[in-house]
């Protein structure tokens, strides 16, 4: 894996290497996640400078979204390929979560280190998050909603998810407008990677 201290440019440390369950846990446990960029959809490793995360304790649940979240099913990792598929579907900023993601992330996902974050009202699935869980870290990847708040309603229960099982570092990558009205914080790198060493060694997160 690349250094995740080097000099990245518009935040990538590196191109190429494959999508291998074994290479993307590499990746995780160094600070690193992949998209793909460019018109050829080149493979890029990013480590982000500020990273953003969510405080365990701090999330912010405005009255309106707590009177939402009634309206929700959460349930965990029973459509995982659904969740997936809804992100690619559902991004604004270009579609990188290709085939070769949707594999990668369900071999992950059936090895044990990925789960998906569902919210569903009666049959549909409504919105929905995924990520990466290695020891107390949660490392989200995306996130979709086709009705209002179900995005924010996967991440209230992630979050609570996290807490109540240990958890200590919620990774969201970068912020949006969506995450700093949830509470997001953005903090410098170094401290990233301090934060996320103690986390990776931590008692795991169970998700059932």
């Amino acid at each position: 894996m690349p250094d995740p201290r080097s000099p990245a440019l518009d935040e990538i440390v590196g191109y190429g290497a494959d999508l291998d369950a074994g290479t993307l846990l590499d990746a995780y446990r160094s600070g690193l996640f992949p998209m793909r960029v460019g018109p050829d959809k080149v493979l890029a490793w990013f480590s982000p400078d500020p990273r953003s995360v969510i405080p365990l304790g701090g999330l912010h649940v405005s009255r309106t979204l707590k009177r939402s979240l009634r309206d929700f099913e959460i349930r965990i990792d029973t459509d995982f390929t659904g969740v997936m598929r809804a992100c690619a579907e559902n991004r604004d900023d270009g579609n990188w979560i290709d085939d070769d993601f949707v594999s990668a992330y369900e071999r992950l996902f059936e090895l044990g280190w990925a789960h998906s974050i569902e919210v569903w009202q009666g049959s549909d699935l409504v919105g929905g998050l995924y990520g990466v869980s290695i020891g107390g870290l949660f490392a989200g990847e995306s996130m979709f909603h086709r009705v209002t708040d179900a995005s924010k309603a996967a991440m209230v229960a992630t979050e609570e998810r996290l807490r109540a099982g240990g958890g200590t570092l919620f990774d969201v990558q970068w912020s949006t407008p969506h995450l700093e009205s949830m509470g997001v914080v953005e903090i410098d790198r170094d401290d990233y990677l301090r934060r996320l060493e103690s986390a990776i060694n931590a008692p795991v997160v169970y998700w059932e």
